[in-house]
């Protein structure tokens, strides 16, 4: 596994694993004991960048996700990055598969939120802890006030925001240095890429999280996919069969680029970002450990600038459906 540097000094694996699959968002819940080995094996193949969210979980068990990764990774604990966030709670009342968030960033839940993290993680500090969503009733300066706090008493160590705008970046960034964002970044969703110069010039790095479209992008999907009713590919533009017709020629042409690399599309597609940045880490999710090591090996396929810049072109002009933008909000 290579390495890469978020902000100033938060070294963590160049890929990462996004833990949330596990419990939360793709169907029912994975075994609790498969998954803590499987978290086992990424440690031993080099990952060392774990993103969890106090929220992930379901309603019989809220915060499944953060206890999962707390009791997988306490015995490796001085070796690894963890990842949380707070500021969200689902709207369980809207009637939607993919629920509305309720943003909730005030000072005095944030507090409850790190306690509540802490515990479960056990841990007795964060490596990474993000606001996952803005909250429009609390400036953003007076979260990354509080931000500074928790980093003065030694209970977070860095901080992040999750797909923020420029001007939100900047105003946290100016209280409190901000080290990540994380935001949906794919070869089928670019428009975060606005943000590269404002990233660079404030020295802050990008999470990237659904680095293959959900999954689209391994090529294992046909139109006649059945996720079961919990999982969130039921909302996803690009899982329909209209869609993956759409997308068929995008899927042919990065088959055949992946070949020529000696690599699977999913390499490909993440290779294609951290080839395009040295400060972007793509967190993809898995319950397998095939994919583990497959996702892991991304790290190894090297493209010229040359090359990146061809798929660029490529991805500018090829028809290609929209995929899952993100949810909604319910004012709190």
């Amino acid at each position: 596994m290579k390495y890469r540097t978020l902000g100033k000094d938060l070294t963590v694996s160049a890929v990462g694993l996004g833990c949330m699959g596990m419990s939360h968002g793709y169907g029912k819940p994975a075994d609790k004991a498969a998954m803590r080995e499987l978290i086992a094996r990424a440690v031993a193949m080099g990952y060392t960048f774990f993103d969890t969210a106090e929220i992930y979980g379901t309603p019989d068990d809220p915060h499944a996700n953060e206890s999962l990764v707390g009791e997988a990774l306490a015995p490796y604990r001085d070796k690894v990055v963890i990842a949380t966030k707070f500021g969200i709670s689902f709207d369980e009342n809207d009637g939607k598969l993919v629920h509305n968030l309720i943003p909730d960033s005030r000072p005095e839940t944030i507090r409850r939120s790190v306690e509540g993290s802490l515990q479960r993680l056990k841990t007795d500090h964060i490596d990474l802890y993000y606001q996952h969503r803005q909250d429009p009733e609390v400036p953003v300066e007076e979260v990354a006030g509080v931000m500074a706090d928790l980093i003065r008493e030694g209970k977070i160590t860095h901080w992040g925001l999750s797909e923020a705008d420029e001007e939100t970046i900047r105003r946290a960034n100016a209280v409190c240095p901000v080290t990540a964002l994380q935001s949906r970044l794919s070869m089928m969703a670019r428009w975060n890429e606005k943000l590269f110069p404002v990233l660079e010039k404030l020295h802050i790095g990008f999470v990237a999280f659904s680095p293959m479209a959900n999954g689209f992008l391994t090529g294992k999907y046909s139109g006649k996919n059945h996720f079961d009713n919990m999982d969130y590919r039921n909302n996803m533009p690009q899982f329909t069969e209209e869609n993956i017709r759409k997308n068929q020629e995008f899927l042919e042409l990065l088959q055949k680029m992946a070949e020529d690399k000696n690599c699977t599309m999913g390499q490909l597609s993440m290779a294609w970002m951290m080839n395009k940045k040295p400060y972007i880490v793509p967190i993809p999710g898995t319950t397998k450990e095939a994919r583990l090591s497959e996702n892991a090996g991304a790290a190894d396929v090297i493209l010229t600038p040359e090359e990146v810049k061809k798929i660029d072109d490529l991805l500018e002009t090829i028809p290609m459906s929209d995929v899952f933008g993100g949810t909604g909000i319910t004012k709190r």
